[in-house]
């Protein structure tokens, strides 16, 4: 895999709550977002964690197998690698996973971000779950699945990008 390293925070190898069904994920470091009353506050340091591979990453991954529906992105802000999340992203899909991605940015800051920046177009072909939206203590809300506040969305990615219109998924 090219000898690319991402810096990773954590990884949990069995998830319930960061996506539908059993899932391993993987928190980058480095967040620029700086959401008051963030959950991973100490993962917005870019050098927070470990460097490791990729194939490391992936050989943890497959390690989980077959009991893991999918893979989460998490952080941190994973957008803020997004050619190595691409390069991970393309063998988790071999490995016949599901990808979700958790981010701070709007996907419709994405979609005009995609326009310019073919390296992010090509991560969010492969991401089948983005669950957008800075964190906002003020409209928190622990009923919700798989999110943390109320203007976060849980959106199918590849409907979105071939509509003209974000398509939410209601979990």
């Amino acid at each position: 895999m090219e000898n690319k390293y991402l810096q990773v925070a954590g990884f949990l190898d069995n998830s319930l709550v960061n996506g539908v069904g059993l899932r391993s994920v993987v928190f980058v470091s480095g967040c620029k977002h700086n959401c008051e009353g963030c959950q991973n506050k100490e993962m917005q340091s870019f050098c927070y964690g470990d460097k490791v591979s990729l194939e490391d990453i992936l050989k943890r991954i497959e390690s989980n197998m077959p009991l893991i529906r999918g893979i989460t992105f998490s952080g941190g802000e994973p957008l803020e690698h997004i050619e190595e999340l691409r390069i991970l992203a393309e063998k988790i899909k071999n490995l016949g996973l599901n990808i979700w991605c958790y981010t701070g940015y709007t996907f419709e800051y994405i979609k005009e971000e995609i326009k310019i920046n073919t390296e992010l177009k090509k991560l969010m072909e492969l991401v089948d779950v983005l669950v957008d939206g800075k964190y906002d203590r003020s409209r928190k809300d622990a009923s919700l699945k798989y999110r943390g506040s109320s203007n976060q969305r849980i959106i199918d990615v590849k409907k979105s990008l071939n509509k003209s219109e974000i398509v939410i998924l209601n979990l």
